[in-house]
């Protein structure tokens, strides 16, 4: 739901009474109430979401063939035109107004990944690194461009990489940064214009981000909210064209994007879950639907009965670090940033204290677990006396399908224990602020038998 006029006024006198409005941007625990969404057309949606340059800044294309030379066949996806049908999935190609053809990140960066040999959109990337500086690839770019017309392009994007850098960096392969490149971003821009600044318009946000775990897009079709701490009520197609605010520098940029919002959030609505792709034990599967059904259906939602009920901090027990962060008052400069922007109004950035139980549709891939991603796989989250406090992901990937996740190893010791850099970035440590696997103790009473039957009808959910 984007502000009318007189809703644009409001925001604009809330501006300027910030001392009284401290902490406004609000919501309870509790239910999150539905909100009418825009009507579109799914078909479009995917070809908008592989094709459109909605986010409009990158390397200029031939820097990008220097650095990425070849393109894995496994990597392509259907329905793709001109050079994207080449690319990689997560970049896409187009030409900017300088007739210069460069190639961008795109959202499928972090919302797809393969199982097996299928790329599966929709589902959170939880190998992706982003414990790197970016700024080296932008300086690695820019040493094959070449001309005035390709610098100006290649600097548009490289200001922006400068400008988000410090703050995407995080301790541990496999976790995200997005809460924190939003922030960094709106720290840049005006919320009005969306004109970019090189100098932060505002305090940008923390430089080591909290971990996130990102949430498949196939349970958007049962959400009222979209993030974990119910951030993103409202107009979800609006709200998540934040992804295009890296390169957006007007409102009339932000228009054009948004002519096709509605496309792409009746696809995501359209998408399912994937099917488990090993053998099923039927009967056990029985055995664990009623058991579900008994305990974990009241919050989590059965068939297409989902309740988008947020539960106060200290009933689930998970990691604070994250919900805290949205509503102790640190983040409302970037709140009412939304509530100013085309992008949102004073209901999308509304946090509650607390954690929403996620719809479980396609549970089995969605490893690891919690919304910080702390827990390798479903048995240890129903049995938590047994985490690890310290573990790293066996490589290459090896799905394990008794415990239903990515198979782990165990460690002694975390991340100040290790010398070498490569290998500490590899360690999820659980002692990290933010990164810690403690609480949902939902299950820890159930016999061994009953976790087994659970676990097996998720593979089926």
């Amino acid at each position: 739901m984007r502000l009318n006029p007189l809703g644009l006024i409001l925001a604009v006198l809330l501006a300027g009474c910030r001392e009284e409005t401290e902490g406004s941007y609000r919501s309870e625990v509790g239910s999150v109430p539905a909100m009418e969404q825009r009507d579109g057309d799914p078909d479009a949606g995917y070809d908008a979401l592989v094709n459109e340059p909605y986010v409009s800044c990158g390397i200029p294309y031939e820097a990008f063939q220097r650095i990425f030379p070849e393109t894995d066949p496994a990597d392509r996806l259907p329905g793709r035109d001109g050079l994207n049908a080449d690319l990689p999935y997560a970049f896409t190609a187009h030409e900017n107004n300088d007739g210069v053809t460069i190639v961008s990140s795109n959202c499928l960066t972090c919302h797809a990944t393969r199982i097996e040999d299928e790329i599966v959109i929709g589902l959170g990337n939880e190998f992706a690194d982003f414990t790197h500086d970016p700024r080296r690839l932008a300086l690695q770019a820019g040493t094959y461009v070449r001309g005035n017309a390709e610098t100006q392009a290649w600097e548009r994007w490289a200001d922006r990489v400068e400008g988000i850098a410090p703050y995407i960096q995080t301790r541990t392969i496999g976790v995200n940064p997005a809460p924190n490149l939003t922030w960094a971003l709106m720290a840049h821009r005006d919320p009005e214009t969306l004109e970019w600044s090189n100098a932060p318009l505002i305090a940008p946000p923390p430089e080591d981000p909290l971990p996130i775990s990102v949430p498949p897009w196939w349970n958007m079709r049962h959400k009222t909210a979209m993030f974990y701490t119910t951030i993103g009520r409202g107009d979800h197609s609006t709200f998540m064209l934040l992804a295009s605010m890296l390169c957006v520098d007007s409102v009339e940029e932000f228009r054009a994007v948004d002519t096709y919002a509605g496309d792409v959030r009746a696809y995501l609505a359209s998408l399912e879950a994937p099917d488990y792709p090993f053998e099923i034990d039927t009967d056990l599967a029985r055995t664990g639907a009623k058991l579900y059904s008994r305990e974990c259906a009241e919050c989590h939602g059965e068939g297409d009965d989902y309740p988008n009920r947020v539960y106060p901090l200290d009933e689930i027990g998970t990691d604070t670090a994250y919900a805290r962060a949205a509503t102790d008052g640190s983040r409302d400069r970037f709140y009412e940033w939304i509530a100013r922007s085309p992008y949102g109004d004073e209901q999308s950035a509304a946090p509650a204290p607390g954690y929403i139980a996620p719809p479980l549709d396609g549970v089995w891939a969605t490893a690891p677990y919690l919304h910080n991603g702390s827990v390798p796989n479903l048995r240890l989250l129903l049995r938590p006396d047994a985490r690890p406090n310290y573990w790293r992901h066996v490589r290459p990937r090896i799905y394990d399908e008794a415990a239903v996740g990515w198979r782990y190893e165990r460690l002694q010791a975390g991340q100040d224990a290790v010398d070498d850099a490569a290998a500490r970035r590899e360690i999820y440590d659980t002692t990290l602020p933010g990164y810690g696997n403690k609480g949902h103790r939902f299950g820890a009473e159930l016999l061994e038998t009953e976790v087994k039957a659970i676990i097996e009808f998720l593979k089926t959910h």
